[in-house]
């Protein structure tokens, strides 16, 4: 059977606390949320990791949400990847893995001509990656939206010809296709994979997709880890919901 380790997005306030609230809690996991802005300094991260030898959590960074690499401004492309190298940074002396950010938008343009410029700045982060000896991986993830870049063959695509990973969010896979989710097909693709970095919550949507995330029901955590087990999948998932900590101590309890 693949391991699922279950964990919050956000620390719930002091970052030292946070963490050590969810050691306290059985959880595996938590992904530093740089949504707005990058708050965290370089020697606060080198503590944190300092004292996660003790706690031994998963940690990932959730990159800021203000990212359009594929944007027809080159200053916002400059920005972007500004933001999502400085995360890496960040990440990297934390002794976060998973970078995980929403890579652009396909803005009324051929999805094709919009997977290669995304692709060429990918290429290019892991560049400047491999040059600074950051160990951490960009992690692009599945959005909720047909606007924006990012279904799942785009990112298990770019995985393979880029080398980068991806994060697959469940509930943006269920919006993005309007309230349906075929898991048997969704494992199917992800078993060759290797471990695998997750979000999950509840979601509402509209005929666009992803409106807000919800809080998770026990249902749909249950059909979630059936289909894992079914398919053995390794993998770290990360509760979104409104209610992350509380959210992500149902779904421990439920494995």
């Amino acid at each position: 059977m693949g391991k699922i380790l279950i964990g919050p997005a956000g620390t719930g306030g002091s970052s030292e606390e946070g963490f050590r609230r969810i050691k306290e809690l059985g959880l595996d996991a938590v992904e530093v949320e740089f949504t707005y802005n990058i708050w965290m300094k370089k020697e606060d991260a080198v503590k944190l990791n300092k004292l996660n030898k003790e706690l031994k959590l998963r940690f990932s960074i959730h990159a800021p949400y203000f990212v359009n690499l594929a944007s027809f401004e080159r200053p916002k492309v400059h920005a972007s990847k500004s933001r999502i190298l400085k995360s890496c940074e960040i990440g990297h002396y934390l002794g976060a893995k998973y970078i995980v950010f929403h890579a652009g938008f396909y803005q009324k343009k051929d999805p094709e001509i919009i997977y290669h410029t995304i692709k060429k700045e990918i290429l290019d982060m892991m560049e400047v990656i491999k040059e600074k000896k950051w160990k951490v991986v960009l992690a692009p993830e599945t959005t909720g939206k047909a606007s924006q870049f990012g279904s799942l063959d785009e990112l298990i695509r770019l995985k393979k010809e880029t080398g980068c990973n991806l994060c697959v969010d469940f509930a943006h896979l269920r919006a993005r296709n309007k309230g349906k989710i075929d898991y048997d097909e969704v494992m199917k693709k992800l078993k060759p994979l290797g471990h695998i970095h997750a979000h999950f919550s509840g979601i509402e949507w509209t005929d666009k997709g992803e409106r807000r995330h919800l809080l998770t029901e026990v249902k749909d955590m249950k059909d979630l880890f059936n289909y894992l087990k079914k398919y053995k999948i390794d993998v770290t998932i990360i509760n979104e919901s409104p209610d992350p900590f509380g959210d992500a101590v149902k779904m421990k309890k439920l494995l």
